[in-house]
């Protein structure tokens, strides 16, 4: 059947359970249904909701799936969330759980353009977990204070360095002389490491802008693209990733996304936002909070996120980039609980060591190997000062 399927998390008593259900599929689609006529209800009945599932999880708490036919809506995020959840969204403590499509439906989704494989190919790195850095500080510096910040974090063998999200456009560093400056100091790094490092351009400014400078940023040879899509929209990064002029991978940024999955009460899941939709609409890289710092969210939580962006699909696999709190002495934890397939994110963590940006990176380059190799971070930092330097400061196994 061509239709999705929606779950949900939401007050309910046993014996008006199924009534609540009924109450939910006819209300979201064809509004009442027992009133009226026979004719009517024939006419009607191809886009009439089902409900599929009806369980209790709780004295209080109920699980409910509706199918909604995709005769319905167009075939679009904005369309499919507003018939979902959209005025049911207003509707008391209800929580949208999980959206799942039929295979037709996601015919439409060109998922990843890069996904975790193009990713690797671009960094030439096939056996590792990812290092990724931010930058820290930068508003109100100039390009010159970039150009070095952006030359300590490569030289210290890092994979990617992204904007601060809260980077956008100013008199100082606009993209048009960002982008060009920050390879011109990763073009250095490269001559002296031998090792390519990426550069994730933060893409900012009114919706409908955005794709001009998202081509302005390919001409000037950007690596990546970062951006914030939960003040966007899903639908704003999917006309970016589905755009053959900017085949470039796109990094999404969860910021503003708390307002919608931190209530165990209302929203949506955060597997489902930032992972599973965020992965259909294009996103190679989905950042989430990681269960260890001071945003810590639960790892199940983290774990959901992680594996709607990496299991198989038609789609390409996301990268799953837990991030917030991140220290060296957290690598074994974060590739036990995601993976080698995963991207470690730092800012702290790295601009934070007292041998400075290189030394941060260094620290956790030294940390993944130690992992990767059966070795305590401990025994590897008799070898590594910048180990252990690290691990003095923050800790670690």
């Amino acid at each position: 059947m061509n239709e999705v399927q929606a779950t949900y998390l939401l007050d309910a008593k046993l014996d008006s359970l199924e009534k609540k259900a009924e109450a939910i599929a006819v209300g979201l689609t064809v509004g009442s249904w027992t009133n009226l006529p026979a004719v009517e209800q024939k006419q009607l009945e191809r886009h009439k909701g089902r409900v599929i599932q009806t369980k209790m999880v709780s004295d209080q708490k109920a699980i409910i799936t509706i199918g909604y036919p995709s005769l319905n809506f167009s075939n679009d995020i904005p369309a499919i969330l507003t018939t979902t959840f959209g005025k049911f969204s207003l509707d008391g403590k209800v929580k949208l759980m999980d959206l799942s499509f039929s295979e037709e439906l996601k015919r439409d989704f060109a998922g990843p353009q890069f996904g975790i494989e193009g990713i690797r190919a671009l960094t030439n790195t096939y056996d590792r977990p990812l290092l990724m850095s931010i930058f820290k500080g930068v508003i109100g510096r100039d390009l010159n204070s970039l150009k070095e910040q952006m030359k300590a974090q490569a030289l210290g063998g890092i994979d990617i360095v992204k904007d601060d999200e809260i980077l956008f456009e100013n008199d100082e560093t606009p993209l048009e002389k960002r982008i060009p400056a920050c390879q011109e100091a990763l073009r250095a790094s490269y001559e002296e490491t031998g090792k390519r490092t990426l550069h994730a351009v933060n893409l900012t400014g009114k919706t409908m802008e955005l794709k001009e400078k998202a081509y302005k940023a390919v001409e000037l040879g950007a690596d990546l693209l970062l951006f914030n899509v939960f003040a966007y929209g899903l639908d704003v990064m999917q006309a970016l990733a589905e755009d053959p002029n900017i085949p470039l991978p796109i990094m999404a940024h969860p910021a503003f996304s708390g307002a919608m999955i931190s209530s165990p009460d209302f929203g949506v899941a955060p597997g489902l936002l930032l992972g599973k939709l965020a992965r259909m609409a294009g996103a190679d890289l989905s950042l989430f909070p990681s269960p260890y710092g001071s945003v810590a969210m639960a790892k199940e939580e983290t774990q959901a996120i992680a594996r709607h962006l990496t299991e198989e699909d038609q789609f390409k696999k996301a990268f799953p980039v837990p991030s917030a709190g991140i220290h060296p002495g957290l690598t074994p934890k974060l590739i036990t609980d995601f993976g080698i397939d995963s991207i470690i994110n730092a800012g702290g963590g790295i601009h934070g060591h007292p041998g400075g940006a290189t030394a941060g990176g260094k620290a956790f380059v030294q940390a993944i190997d130690a992992v990767l190799n059966n070795q305590s971070l401990q025994e590897a930092a008799s070898d590594h000062s910048e180990l252990a330097t690290a691990i003095e400061l923050w800790g670690g196994e």
